[in-house]
């Protein structure tokens, strides 16, 4: 079994999860799981649509923002704030090994005017390090 870290109340990261974690996520109350993997990325594990079926079978909503190797863009920000604005409920977000997830995360965070340093402490407490994305949180905040 996965295990979920906590980002905030209403955030999780993971890595790879499989239909099986999804009656974790909802004992946790999740509401909406995201898959921030692209498919086929790693083919001997669940795709997308494995887990989406898992999610919405339980009555969770799905969405799938994947992030490749090449980084972040807006559209991909903007989508991640907007369903954990929009989720009525926890989230519970995976990639490979929950960096990513957590790295789109911060970066929407501060794109929604959330206090950088408070999203960096909690992404450190979770294990994970948004220092590669900390100039552009600065940068999307100065924005908000």
């Amino acid at each position: 079994m996965t295990t979920f870290r906590q980002l905030s109340p209403t955030m999780f990261a993971s890595p790879q999860i499989t239909p099986d974690d999804i009656d974790a996520a909802r004992e946790l109350g999740v509401a909406l799981v995201i898959n921030n993997r692209p498919d086929g990325e790693s083919p001997e594990e669940p795709q997308g649509a494995e887990i989406e079926a898992a999610a919405k079978a339980a009555g969770m909503s799905y969405l799938a923002i994947p992030i490749s190797h090449s980084g972040f863009s807006e559209p991909q920000v903007a989508a991640m704030q907007t369903a954990l604005e929009e989720t009525d409920g926890p989230a519970l977000a995976y990639c490979r090994s929950g960096t990513r997830s957590t790295l789109l995360w911060a970066l929407a965070q501060a794109r929604a005017g959330e206090p950088i340093d408070a999203t960096e402490q909690a992404a450190r407490e979770a294990g994970y390090d948004v220092s590669p994305v900390r100039p552009a949180m600065d940068m999307l905040a100065s924005k908000a």
